[in-house]
Formats: C-alpha cells, structure tokens, sequence
C-alpha cells in the first residue's frame, strides 16, 4: 500500500468534512432561499425572481449531499449503518421535504390560482427549512452522542427514539443551521437580484447573521459548561483493523475543547465562522464578497464541529466504549486507496463543471426578464 492506513483514515475524515462543507455552501443557499421566499416579498413577479435564481442549479447543488452520503456508505459503514438507522425518521422527514422542491419548481407556475402558487411557495419553504432544521438538531446530537451500542458480533443497536432528538441543545443547533443557511441564501439574492427586493434581502441577511453568531456563540458556552465531552482513555492502534469494542471511552466535562487546548492554531475554525459572519455584515455593498465570506463563516463552523470531537466520528452516549472513532470504523485501507484515487480523479472534474455553469449562468435575475419570459420561466 502506498500510503499507511492511518494516513488514508486522516485523510478521509477531512475529505468527508470537505463534503459536508460543499453540500452546506453549495446546497445551502438553494435552501436558505427558499427558506426566505414566503417573506422577503408578496409581489408575484419578485418571487419568481427567486424561485429562478436557484431552480437551473439546485440540482447539481444537491450532488453533494448525494456524494456526502455515498462517502459515508463506503469510508465510514459502520458511521452510515447506525446514523441511518438511528435518524431513520429524521432522514424520512428530510427526504420528504426535499422531494418538494422540484414538485415545486415545476409546478407552481402551470396555474396563475394565487393560492395554488401560495401552496407552492410554503411547500418550497418547507423543503428549505426542515432539511436545515434537522441537520442542525442531528449535528447538536452527535455533539452530545447518540444511544446505541454493538453486541458481539458488531450488530449496532440504536436505543433511542425520534423524539429523544428533539432536545434544547440540539434545537438550539438546529436553529443555528437555519439561520447559516437563510444568511447564505440571502447573500445569494443579493448578488442575483437589484433594487428592493435586493436590499431586503441584505437586510434579511444581517439579521440572520447576527443571530447565527448568537446562537453559535451559545452552543459553544452551552458546551463548555453543560455537554459532556468523550475521550479514548487508552492507547488506540491508529492502523489497526475497524473493531469499535477494542477501546476505554470516558465521559468527561470539556473535553470537546482539548483539541484546542493542545493545538492552538485549530482556533482558527470558530474564528473562521465568527469572523466570516461579521465581515458579511460589512460587506454587503460588495455582493460576491459577502456571500464568500458568508461561505467561509459555513467553513468554520462545520470545522469547528469535526475539530472538536477528533478522533469521534459517532460518540454512544449510553455505552461510550462503543462509540465510532477515526480509528475504529472506516472501510479496509484497500477500499479508502481506490476511493481516494477515483475522488483525485472525479472531485475536480465537479469543481471545474460547477464553475463553468455558474459563470454561464451569471449575472442579475430581473423582473422584466421575467415578465418577458413568463411562459418559460419558472
């Protein structure tokens, strides 16, 4: 093998991590949009100025999510095996939500009934909003680990319910995502539209931003002071075979800030997410340097997740020693080389075709477009 298997595991873990920040960037502001649309306006025209700013894209967008998934499923199966089983519910509730969207894009415009395009406006909603909604509260139970455990022969069992989910702190989470994605999705209006609808929608996105920064500040005291952290008391093989039951896990109060505390520069994450929010607040008069510091506020935040809780993938709250680390529970080092070689491969291909149809498609999304092509606009 080429490259050690305690190298390949590193670099999956942050190359999973990369997936998530794509998705949250990519996908994120498709959802903060639609998040925003029963609200930013009520004139008919302007929200058909947002539902077109995101409809050609939103598709390629969500091929992170799909790439996301399809990385856990072969670096990570064991990771994919109880997360989804365990929110089995909660990704039902968010598939759901996101089959609304191209129902809603491709719909809402065949009849000119206002309460038709109205149904359609908050089903466009909806399919923003849970999915944002949701993947806070899973990352605010991660944070706190999750109730499962393996027997014997390493059948996972999940112990928890939905609703056991639905906790303070991982609602609290939750409206965090919420708030990301609606600033992103505003910083997004802001560059393809103008005039009013424009700069409600910088105004939508200071205050989405200001909160974001609230609610991501509190879950960070939040933590500190009220979530147990986990550490592996033992010394882990780094290269040795996936088998979560061969280590000592403890719970122990902030330990989720040790990372920090031994390797300062790791700050640089929340730095990241604080200070990107802020810098968009100042710079919405430029609209590309807002929505790329929007973006790498998303960066931080997300980093300062993964950051937090290496070497955890998944912490058991019910039986720690069992909970997923780093590693413990990736694929072979055969499987994580061959992906990695077809990522090397693929990943950039996605990046240079993504960057191509953005640039086709650049520019303002008007009302008088609109207006001149109702018959084929969305």
């Amino acid at each position: 093998m080429l490259i050690d298997y305690e190298i390949l595991r590193v670099i999956w873990w942050a190359l999973l991590g990369v997936l998530l920040m794509g998705f949250a960037v990519m996908d994120g502001f498709d959802m903060g949009v639609a998040i925003l649309l029963p609200f930013l306006t009520k004139e008919e025209w302007e929200r058909r100025v947002l539902i077109n700013s995101i409809a050609p894209t939103w598709e390629g967008n969500q091929v992170w999510f799909i790439l996301g998934g399809g990385a856990i499923f072969a670096a990570w199966p064991m990771l994919y095996a109880i997360s989804f089983s365990g929110f089995y519910l909660a990704m039902l509730l968010v598939l759901l939500a996101l089959i609304l969207r191209p129902v809603g894009f491709k719909y809402r415009s065949k009849l000119t009934h206002p309460q038709w395009r109205a149904f359609w406006d908050w089903a466009l909603f909806v399919g923003g909003f849970v999915p944002a909604l949701i993947f806070g509260v899973a990352i605010g139970n991660v944070l706190q680990g999750v109730p499962f455990y393996f027997d014997e022969s390493l059948r996972a069992f999940y112990t928890g319910s939905f609703f056991d989910l639905l906790n303070p702190f991982a609602l609290l989470c939750g409206l965090a995502s919420v708030c990301m994605l609606a600033m992103h999705g505003a910083y997004f209006i802001n560059i393809k539209t103008e005039g009013h609808l424009q700069a409600r929608a910088l105004k939508a996105a200071r205050v989405a931003g200001l909160l974001l920064i609230i609610l991501f500040l509190s879950a960070g005291i939040w933590i500190y002071y009220g979530v147990d952290g986990y550490i592996v008391s033992n010394n882990l093989l780094h290269g040795g075979p996936s088998n979560p039951l061969h280590k000592t896990v403890i719970k122990e109060a902030h330990a989720w800030f040790i990372n920090y505390y031994a390797m300062p520069a790791t700050l640089l994450a929340p730095a990241l997410g604080v200070l990107g929010a802020l810098l968009a607040l100042f710079t919405g008069r430029k609209p590309l340097c807002a929505f790329i510091c929007s973006a790498v506020a998303i960066i931080g935040i997300i980093a300062t997740v993964g950051l937090s809780m290496f070497p955890f993938m998944l912490p058991s709250s019910t039986h720690p020693e069992h909970s997923l680390t780093v590693w413990d529970s990736s694929s072979s080092a055969l499987t994580l080389f061959i992906m990695l070689i077809a990522t090397s491969i693929f990943l950039p291909i996605i990046l240079l075709y993504t960057g191509w149809v953005y640039r086709v498609l650049r520019g303002k999304i008007t009302v008088e477009a609109i207006i001149k092509n109702q018959d084929t606009a969305y």
